[in-house]
């Protein structure tokens, strides 16, 4: 089951709120000594996380189906980084990197508990499943997302959690699980910032830009390459491309430089062009991972009144550790 993207979180009475985890979507399969996990869109995990597999496994249950989030902490803050790195082809770095960065598993739902299959009971049933399987005396890596029926709680999430919840989700409490569709609602963070375009890609097979590459000065005054913006108006295109390219030659950025395509990505051109950073772009993003945007953003205007030099890394939220986000939670 799915998330909507919405505005606002539902105010009437009748939905269950819960934290969005910043992590991999995980559903758990468990028939006797077999365990699979498997993403949400049906990719295997279970090779990457052998520590997960061993501990879905060590449940006194021997069948059943849950639905939770994959997520690392590191250094006090949740790492998507580390969770990428673990979708590596060779098992011995796999097997070191589950001892030297163990991950744990947040749930949030039961779809099936030995011969009782929960699809269609309501959500309220399959807590209460989900937690009796779990017990009480559970491992640590084996996390039960907290949850709330109240608004206001749910909001003081959205609002205190800097940068360590992905959003707030609302589920109704008297809904069934609805797999592929987008039946829970989901409010994300958003903020925004003030970056020096330091460079840009073509689109592929084109000759007009395809995104912008974006930067932000550290503490030392290098230009970091901090993401990118691919949301620009086709109508834009050209004459950007053109303001782009008369900006060539220039040094881009001389602290981190963009690397190569993504493992999600590894379809597209790493090729890019470096400019002079003379451009300011402010942009609408939502997550910061190692001093990165997490995902794409959206360009929101241009900032000719900025001086390139005023954006720094200062401006980015950072993340509360999971220590403090227990207590705002609590």
């Amino acid at each position: 089951m799915e998330a909507m993207l919405v505005d606002a979180l539902p105010a009437e009475p009748g939905w269950q709120f819960e934290p969005k985890w910043d992590g991999f979507r995980c559903l758990v399969f468990r028939t006797g000594p077999d365990v699979v996990l498997m993403s949400k869109s049906g990719k295997p995990l279970t090779r990457y996380f052998p520590e997960i597999e061993a501990l879905a496994g060590s449940l006194d249950e021997q069948r059943y189906v849950i639905d939770g989030e994959l997520i690392i902490p590191i250094g006090g803050v949740l790492s998507f980084d580390a969770l990428q790195a673990r979708l590596h082809p060779a098992a011995s770095r796999i097997a070191r990197l589950s001892v030297e960065t163990p991950a744990q598993l947040m749930l949030f739902d039961c779809l099936e508990v030995g011969d009782e299959v929960l699809v269609d009971r309501p959500l309220r049933e399959r807590r209460r499943a989900l937690e009796k399987l779990i017990g009480a005396n559970r491992d640590p890596a084996l996390l039960l997302s907290p949850t709330s029926s109240d608004y206001d709680t749910a909001s003081k999430w959205l609002g205190d959690a800097g940068g360590a919840l992905d959003g707030v989700v609302a589920k109704r409490l008297d809904q069934a699980y609805q797999p592929g569709e987008r039946a829970m609602l989901k409010v994300k963070q958003h903020r925004t910032a003030d970056c020096v375009v330091g460079g840009y890609r073509y689109q592929s097979g084109s000759k007009l830009v395809g995104s912008l590459l974006l930067g932000l000065y550290d503490a030392d005054g290098k230009l970091d390459h901090v993401g990118f913006t691919a949301a620009i108006a086709a109508e834009d295109r050209p004459n950007l491309t053109k303001r782009l390219e008369a900006l060539r030659g220039g040094a881009g950025f001389d602290g981190k430089a963009p690397g190569g395509p993504s493992r999600w990505s590894d379809k597209k051109s790493s090729a890019w062009e470096p400019v002079r950073p003379e451009l300011v772009a402010e942009v609408v993003y939502d997550q910061v991972t190692g001093q990165r945007f997490r995902h794409g953003t959206r360009l929101l205007r241009w900032r000719p009144d900025k001086a390139p030099e005023q954006c720094r890394m200062d401006q980015l939220h950072r993340e509360v550790r999971p220590s403090e986000l227990a207590e705002i939670i609590a």
